[in-house]
């Protein structure tokens, strides 16, 4: 008789939703972001949204939105609410296509460039605070089991 208990398709089938994996990232980013939004939500009036399209034109100078979604993991619409906003804050340049005036991209304006320069030392000091609970070494492999999970994500995207 082996000391293994019997599990029982209650059992089996029951999960644990506080220790679910995707539950537990998603109360993660949840919380992380919400502490990061404190910054630029409350000091420079920005949604998430917003904050991110800023984010990805300081990173990359001149996106077109359908660059904006796809680098940023939003949606069209989110992304079009977004730069609509900040092109309202004159925080935006919106430049059209001179071969072809359908497409168009966005880039920061030099007051939107200000605010970004502003919110990054935050935000970092923020993402410092956050990580300082682990090690170096911890944090370089934190950073590595996120790449591999990640791949191992795109993986299964593409297997359907």
């Amino acid at each position: 008789m082996t000391s293994q208990k019997k599990v029982t398709a209650t059992q089996a089938s029951t999960l644990q939703l506080s220790r679910f994996f995707p539950y537990r990232l998603a109360m993660l980013n949840a919380s992380v972001s919400a502490v990061i939004a404190q910054l630029y939500c409350g000091r420079f009036n920005l949604t998430p949204q917003e904050w991110r399209v800023l984010a990805a034109l300081g990173e990359n100078p001149k996106m077109s939105a359908k660059e904006i979604a796809a680098f940023t993991c939003m949606e069209k619409m989110q992304v079009s609410r977004a730069i609509s906003n900040l092109k309202k804050a004159a925080l935006l340049i919106q430049q059209t296509d001179a071969k072809d005036r359908r497409f168009s991209s966005v880039c920061l304006s030099e007051q939107g460039q200000q605010i970004y320069l502003k919110i990054v030392p935050l935000v970092i000091t923020r993402e410092d605070y956050l990580l300082s609970t682990l090690s170096k070494d911890e944090q370089q492999l934190f950073n590595q089991f996120i790449d591999r999970i990640a791949l191992q994500a795109d993986t299964l995207k593409q297997l359907g």
